[in-house]
């Protein structure tokens, strides 16, 4: 039997080009707020790079892209990583 091949949940989010796309893709993949800390952190930071991206792909909105990519940074380096 070949390896199966593990399903990418932050593939398309990668992929995002548009700032609308983005939180439709992010919002897919957002934990509930009762997650553990951990997992917040970590969804919070990797949204952040996702944004950070997007402010580079569309120009029309730069600059809330760039405001989503803060906001969701700093949210995560409030939560601790050990929890």
């Amino acid at each position: 039997m070949g390896a199966v091949a593990k399903v990418d949940p932050w593939k398309a989010a990668r992929e995002v080009r548009t700032l609308k796309e983005a939180h439709e893709a992010l919002g897919k993949l957002q934990p509930a707020p009762s997650s553990a800390p951990a997992v917040l952190r970590d969804y919070y930071l990797r949204s952040a790079v996702i944004y950070g991206q997007v402010a580079e792909t569309d120009r029309d909105h730069h600059h809330e892209a760039l405001y989503w990519s803060a906001r969701e940074r700093a949210k995560g380096e409030r939560l601790s990583p050990e929890e």
